[in-house]
């Protein structure tokens, strides 16, 4: 008799399977988000989950905060672009981290949820570059109140490592670290490096195509001059196209996953994007322009996490900086399958590194 019914416990519950198999599978946006959203909510005690728009440099710009225990150390991620918010891909790109850090992806003036919040037309006199170096010292205050916490990692990518190092250069006393991922120095250096790999790839692998567009736009990056707009255009299609964005991928991933990103509704999820072009109306010439080569003081410890295939921004420009550096302690890391996108292509080395070199100067351990 007791086996009769463990035979008839274990029909019943393979009669579940194709009932179980046969629901319908996420078919919209709305659906496939909440399972997102629910999969990824913090429900430790001491956990902390937060989206708000925060007044920062008189106009509102939203965060998104979030973390296993908000005891842990606060970890800024100061965005590229200009205007390329990474809140879009924080669902499955720092979803590891966010065991270790409270982890705050914040859309900067013109980017992301923030651009779509306000009138551009009020916001571009302020498109300066001090500008956002300004908020970022207003955000970082905010977050050390508001935490209890008298120093914050932060992490300047792209565009963003420009505003992250100077404004650690402006407050090291508030950094256990200043992290820089795609780390601008040289800008013009740079772009002339992008170039020359492009073209030499392009004679390698005898794409007639890119050797004819690449050497109608030489000389490229001449010192003093300004790049024009469309020979830019030109090396980043080729550029980008031989790896120098994504090392395995053409383009990047960052519009794929915030289709699905919890943060941003239908509509916003659509127009993501929409404030990178028109920041770059107003950046770009600072953008290329970059040149940090000479400042070689850090005042808080440095950690330089590079692709080793970053020809964007360049990542031997960057190491050679490291090198001369004088810092309270410094730390250098080659993704070597990465190239500009380290988030999105080394996520699980990216949080190895944190961890091991980052935290424990704010934890000591």
């Amino acid at each position: 008799m007791r086996s009769f019914r463990i035979l008839a416990a274990a029909l019943s519950l393979f009669a579940l399977v194709p009932a179980l198999a046969a629901e319908p599978v996420a078919s919209s946006r709305e659906q496939a988000v909440g399972v997102i959203r629910e999969l990824r909510r913090i429900v430790a005690p001491e956990g902390v989950e937060r989206y708000e728009y925060v007044p920062v440099g008189g106009i509102q710009q939203f965060v998104s905060i979030r973390g296993q225990d908000r005891a842990n150390p606060v970890l800024l991620v100061v965005h590229g672009g200009p205007g390329f918010p990474t809140s879009g891909i924080a669902w499955w790109a720092t979803r590891g981290l966010e065991e270790y850090f409270t982890v705050v992806h914040w859309d900067q003036r013109a980017a992301g949820k923030t651009h779509l919040a306000n009138d551009p037309a009020k916001v571009a006199a302020t498109m300066k570059p001090e500008r956002f170096v300004d908020d970022t010292e207003e955000l970082v205050a905010w977050l050390r109140r508001e935490f209890a916490q008298d120093k914050v990692f932060l992490l300047g990518t792209s565009w963003g490592s420009y505003v992250g190092l100077k404004f650690a250069q402006r407050r090291p006393e508030w950094l256990h670290a200043y992290i820089g991922m795609g780390q601008a120095i040289d800008s013009p250096e740079s772009e002339r490096r992008g170039y020359a790999y492009a073209l030499e790839h392009a004679r390698r692998t005898g794409n007639r195509e890119a050797i004819a567009e690449l050497e109608s736009i030489a000389p490229y990056a001449q010192d003093g001059e300004p790049i024009p707009l469309e020979k830019i255009a030109l090396e980043r299609k080729w550029s980008d196209r031989f790896g120098g964005v994504m090392a395995y991928r053409q383009g990047q991933v960052d519009g794929i996953a915030v289709r699905l990103s919890p943060e941003y509704s239908d509509d916003e999820a659509r127009r993501a994007y929409d404030g990178n072009g028109w920041s770059q109306d107003f950046l770009l010439s600072d953008v290329l322009g970059v040149q940090m080569a000479g400042e070689t003081r850090l005042g808080c410890p440095l950690i330089v996490l590079a692709g080793r295939h970053d020809r964007s921004v360049n990542s031997q420009v960057a190491r050679e900086w490291f090198d001369r550096v004088q810092a309270p302690s410094k730390h250098f890391e080659w993704f070597e399958n990465s190239a500009h996108e380290i988030l999105a292509e080394e996520p699980g080395k990216l949080l190895l590194t944190l961890v091991q070199h980052a935290r424990p100067l704010a934890v000591g351990k």
